[in-house]
């Protein structure tokens, strides 16, 4: 088993701003003990032939070309805005200045 004690777990917490009881530091530091050691195991292997990847299966972006269209008329954006001016949506003023 990996060596983390319990005195490394609490300092982690309290590093993360979370609060563990005695009980809970002790228990991780076996937990995170057994994470450690699976991943030194993992670390053993031979990954010399294994092409690196950033996704576990092959994704490629899929996206249309960009083409322009016309958008909607002035009018026909604003005819239902509660109050426009000058050819824009007028809104409530939220901050004082």
């Amino acid at each position: 088993m990996s060596n983390i004690s319990k005195e490394t777990v609490e300092k982690v917490a309290n590093l993360a701003k979370l609060e563990v009881s005695e009980n809970e530091a002790t228990a991780f530091a076996g937990q995170l003990g057994k994470i450690i050691e699976l991943v030194e195991q993992l670390n053993t292997l031979d990954t010399s032939n294994v092409e690196p990847t950033s996704h576990a299966i092959d994704v490629s972006n899929v996206l249309r070309e960009d083409v322009a269209t016309k958008g909607l008329d002035r009018k026909e954006v604003l005819k239902n805005a509660p109050d426009e001016q000058d050819g824009m949506f007028k809104v409530p003023t939220i901050m004082e200045q």
